[in-house]
């Protein structure tokens, strides 16, 4: 809604609704906020590339329409509640953010804290990998692999959405034939390689599950193979992801002039600060425990962000079938923000 006091101007994907005398503005706009509204656009907005919505259409949606001392009404009411749920749902909001930070300070300064101190030695991502031909390697280029050769089923191709949470997940599907395999296998993913994205969203990394099927990666992913006499793949893993040497490092170097990037070279070079592998195996493991708890604490605030969105839902739908009053919506705002 906008202020009437103001000029403004729109462009050409925008157009202007302007209520009668017997349409009270903010009623109209808590009526354009409900769900009832999102169905009925949901319905009729249809375009090839990018759905579009002719004001004609508009014409057919029903406005209830009561007296208009009854839409004040309506109007304060949903003020005061929605002032209510808003002011919860920052405070939610404001307690998710300082829950994700705590984890990682946690991470960083209780878990990593001082390598020197500790006595960690100093190698790179290279000299943590498997000595053999291929250990880090990014996937086939160009001609190599092209989006026609992919087919509806046969060999899995991993790429960036199959690591993009910080955790191996199953994404789009992509396959190439056993036959295309032949030529590509160079670029099989084992089981507890990590991967880490180098184009677009920079620096996700994964490990790959032990119950991987044949399974190749993209350029878009590097893949390490680690010797693990040497250096974990949950202790790599959590270093990308927290250590501030790492962070600042991936940061620094993923530029692009049009997006970000990586490349092997960048991935080979990066510094690792390496404990002995008990206390790499120690770490991991207090890693996934916080991280748990940092999920378990975050479920909670999503949930509690969902009912109050859905309790907003849940006014204007009775506000706009004649069924609001005044203290039931307090009682129900009390209950949902305790």
């Amino acid at each position: 809604m906008i202020d009437a006091d103001y000029g403004y101007a729109f462009g050409g994907f925008m157009g202007q609704l302007t209520p009668t005398d017997s349409l009270d503005a903010k009623y109209f706009y808590y009526l354009l906020i409900s769900e009832s509204y999102k169905k009925f656009i949901g319905k009729l907005a249809d375009g090839a590339n990018i759905n579009n919505l002719k004001f004609s259409q508009l014409e057919s949606f029903q406005i209830p329409l009561p007296p208009l001392p009854e839409q004040k009404r309506i109007v304060a009411i949903l003020d005061e509640a929605f002032a209510g749920i808003d002011t919860v749902v920052a405070n939610t909001e404001k307690n998710l953010a300082n829950a994700r930070e705590l984890f990682e300070a946690s991470v960083v300064h209780r878990i990593f804290g001082d390598p020197d101190a500790k006595g960690w030695g100093r190698s790179t991502v290279e000299g943590l990998a498997l000595q053999k031909r291929g250990a880090i390697r990014t996937g086939p280029f160009g001609s190599q692999l092209l989006h026609s050769e992919f087919v509806d089923e046969g060999i899995a191709v991993l790429g960036i959405d199959n690591a993009v949470n910080n955790e191996f997940s199953w994404g789009k599907s992509r396959f190439i034939t056993e036959e295309k395999y032949e030529a590509l296998k160079r670029y099989t993913v084992k089981p507890g390689d990590v991967v880490i994205t180098i184009m677009g969203t920079c620096g996700r990394c994964a490990i790959v599950p032990n119950d991987i099927p044949t399974a190749i990666n993209t350029k878009h992913l590097c893949c390490i193979t680690l010797d693990q006499d040497r250096c974990l793949p949950e202790f790599l893993h959590g270093y990308f992801l927290y250590h501030p040497v790492a962070r600042e490092y991936l940061e620094k170097h993923a530029k692009g002039s049009i997006m970000a990037g990586l490349n092997m070279g960048i991935i080979k070079s990066l510094p690792v600060r390496l404990p002995d592998l008990s206390e790499q195996s120690r770490i991991a493991e207090e890693i996934d425990n916080l991280r748990n708890e940092a999920l378990r604490l975050e479920a909670i605030y999503q949930q509690k962000l969902t009912a109050l969105a859905e309790l907003k839902q849940s006014l204007l739908q009775k506000a706009f079938s004649g069924e609001l009053m005044a203290s039931k919506a307090e009682a129900a705002v009390e209950e949902a923000t305790a």
